[in-house]
């Protein structure tokens, strides 16, 4: 653990108790030692809080996003300014800008749709063709039929594939993650890495530096650089802190010479293969890609990197030939990046697509449920046109105030006919949604704000491959080991837990 980890969190909520304390001290101030200018204060702190408020319904976020900002500015104009200067923006520098400007040049100049694949997606004249064709206008990440894929219900599954593939490789290996945690799971993948690393293999490694800021120590890269391993901090986290700690990469990839990529819920840390207990059972998925696809993959990866550290290489090079026609390569796979610097939620948008489209069923897994309204309208009036909706959340919460939120939702939801289960075993952690058992998008997207709308994220959309029958039994394996929260236990919930969580909702977008 780093050393400077408990200083780091002691500053924010520092930062937070001067805000309250300046609201205090304006207020009394105001009421007992300036009470002849109190007028003229309020009127000033009207003035201040109504064009804060204006200022923030100009931003593109979401709108749920900014209407809690602006009830906390409206109830507590100074602390509400003061908090939200520091914490409120999801703007990132202007120098950090310019390097994920130039990630998004290398994605369009490296990533072209294959007209013999688009022809055949119009052909199809189905909702998935046109919702690929949004994901590659908007993120420039095209669609592939030439793919083998391969879904694990587990971390541990997930885990032995990779080292697997690890072995194999002979020109590059690149990981990406948003936490690495020392331990068994690191050490094998770590072993494997060095001694590629030896045999001339290029390895390189991006962690994002907030998700491990408790997992590895401050000097990690040097660590690696001394085993010819190359690696770069995303978003390093200077002393004082800023909205630059809304915009983490919550990215995991695992590339081996370009023809094998891993993405998923799991990062590189024993709680994931439940080689660590953490809130019980940990349960978790991965998504194995083998073939053009990965090429998508590959892009993502490089084009982070190269806007990183100010690299300029020739990212075509590092495409390798891949053969034709694959076994196994039924259907569409597209792999897709989503950034929190443009106006496009794009992972949203997919989402509630494909809710709205959904004719029978939609089956969905996520650690955390914090909705806005376009999610919620689309489930609710899937759930009402006789949808199958279904949604399995964690019974052992990572956060007790998070899982709070989720659970101010289940009447909602339940009252519609929607069927919410928790995973009694611990806590689950897949990212995935399955609609009608032809689509599906498994990466490391969680439905929460923070996924949505401030991280760096990853996924892959699934129209009608292979692995789709296994996505639908991990469902179907999952619901019976589940509990069932049904409208009537959501109607038996005390008044003061009710309170707690309509409070807690308010201000969900700003956890």
């Amino acid at each position: 653990m780093r050393s400077n980890v408990k200083k780091l969190m002691l500053r924010r909520v520092l930062i937070v108790a001067l805000a309250i304390l300046l609201q205090l001290t304006v207020f009394v101030v105001t009421m007992f030692l300036l009470s002849d200018y109190r007028s003229w204060i309020q009127t000033a702190l009207t003035i201040l809080s109504a064009v804060s408020v204006l200022y923030i319904l100009y931003d593109s976020s979401n709108s749920s996003y900014k209407i809690s900002w602006i009830i906390l500015i409206l109830a507590f104009p100074v602390a509400g300014i003061c908090i939200y200067m520091a914490f409120g923006g999801r703007r990132l520098s202007r120098r950090i800008r310019e390097r994920m400007t130039l990630a998004e040049d290398i994605v369009r100049e490296n990533l072209r749709q294959e007209p013999l694949t688009f022809e055949t997606l119009q052909n199809v004249s189905d909702p998935g063709a046109a919702i690929s064709s949004y994901l590659y206008h908007t993120t420039g990440y095209p669609a592939y039929d030439n793919t083998e894929t391969e879904y694990f219900s587990s971390g541990e599954d997930t885990f032995r594939r990779m080292l697997e593939e690890l072995k194999k490789a002979e020109k590059y290996i690149f990981l990406e993650y948003f936490i690495i945690g020392e331990g068994v799971m690191w050490d094998a993948i770590f072993e494997i890495l060095k001694e590629k690393s030896l045999r001339g293999v290029d390895v390189r490694v991006m962690y994002d530096d907030f998700g491990c800021i408790t997992t590895l120590p401050a000097d990690y890269v040097m660590h690696l650089g001394g085993y010819g391993i190359r690696a770069k901090i995303f978003n390093p986290i200077v002393p004082v802190l800023s909205g630059r700690l809304n915009n983490r990469s919550h990215r995991k990839l695992l590339i081996v010479d370009g023809k094998v990529g891993f993405t998923g819920g799991i990062n590189l840390a024993d709680e994931y293969i439940n080689e660590k207990e953490r809130f019980g059972h940990w349960k978790d998925c991965g998504l194995c890609l083998r073939g053009e696809a990965v090429w998508a993959m590959t892009v993502m990866f490089l084009s982070m990197w190269d806007s990183q550290t100010g690299e300029k290489e020739d990212v075509s090079a590092y495409r390798p030939e891949y053969a034709y026609p694959l076994a196994g390569g039924e259907g569409f796979v597209q792999p897709y990046a989503d950034t929190p610097l443009d106006a496009e939620d794009v992972s949203e948008n997919l989402l509630v697509s494909l809710f709205h489209r959904a004719v029978r069923s939609i089956y969905i897994m996520t650690p955390y449920l914090i909705l806005d309204d376009k999610i919620t309208s689309a489930l609710l009036c899937a759930a009402r046109s006789g949808v199958d909706v279904r949604i399995v959340t964690p019974h052992v919460p990572d956060k007790w105030y998070v899982h709070a939120v989720t659970r101010a939702h289940y009447e909602m939801l339940t009252e519609a006919g929607i069927r919410v289960y928790e995973y009694s075993p611990g806590f689950i952690h897949s990212k995935v949604y399955l609609v009608d058992d032809r689509y599906a998008v498994a990466g490391t997207v969680n439905l929460d704000f923070r996924s949505l709308y401030l991280h760096f994220e990853n996924a892959v959309f699934l129209y009608e491959p292979a692995c789709i029958l296994s996505i639908g039994d991990d469902f179907r394996r999952t619901f019976p080991v589940c509990e069932e929260i049904t409208w009537r236990k959501c109607k038996n919930t005390g008044l003061f837990q009710r309170l707690v969580r309509a409070v807690l909702r308010i201000f969900a977008p700003l956890m």
